[in-house]
């Protein structure tokens, strides 16, 4: 509520104040050791050729990052925050003054959903069924926001989606 009341606020308005605020990640990548883009998620506008040179540009620094570094780098006007978990980046792009450790936290939690839902993830599960991997994604952010924060729930609505999945293709096969 601060930032639709502060000097920001005054300069551009209360309603482009709370839009400016209210988006966080930019956009969300997966990407193999090898640079290979498993997933890619965009909250922001940008054309085909932008996100492909994105993708590649932020790949090559998080791939070629120091594991004694930290997961935290600025990049243009961004900062990227990223983690690896066996042979999978996942990275996020947010605004600079966005919680570093609040976006890992959504990192971990969307990776325990997968590790849940999947028994044990791997890079063949994502590649295999990368629409399981994208709703899930779009059951934990909307708009680059966290939307929910129950793995429990997600785990729920997925199962749900599934079950309503197999109804159809059993009255198809009838």
């Amino acid at each position: 509520r601060d930032h639709l009341q502060g000097p920001y606020a005054r300069r551009v308005g209360p309603a482009a104040a709370a839009l400016h605020f209210a988006t966080m990640i930019q956009f969300f990548l997966l990407v193999s050791r090898q640079g290979k883009c498993r997933l890619s998620k965009w909250y922001a506008a940008y054309s085909e050729k932008e996100k492909r040179k994105m993708v590649r540009e932020v790949s090559q620094l998080c791939l070629n990052r120091p594991q004694k570094l930290c997961n935290f780098l600025e990049w243009r006007e961004y900062k990227l925050i990223y983690k690896r978990y066996a042979s999978l980046f996942f990275i996020t792009c947010v605004d600079k003054t966005d919680n570093e450790l609040i976006t890992l936290e959504v990192i971990h939690q969307f990776v325990e959903v997968l590790d849940r839902y999947f028994g044990n993830v791997c890079e063949l599960d994502l590649i295999f069924n990368f629409h399981k991997a994208y709703y899930i994604l779009d059951e934990l952010l909307i708009a680059g926001e966290q939307q929910e924060t129950s793995k429990k729930a997600v785990l729920k609505l997925i199962t749900e989606q599934d079950a309503v999945c197999e109804e159809g293709t059993d009255k198809d096969m009838q």
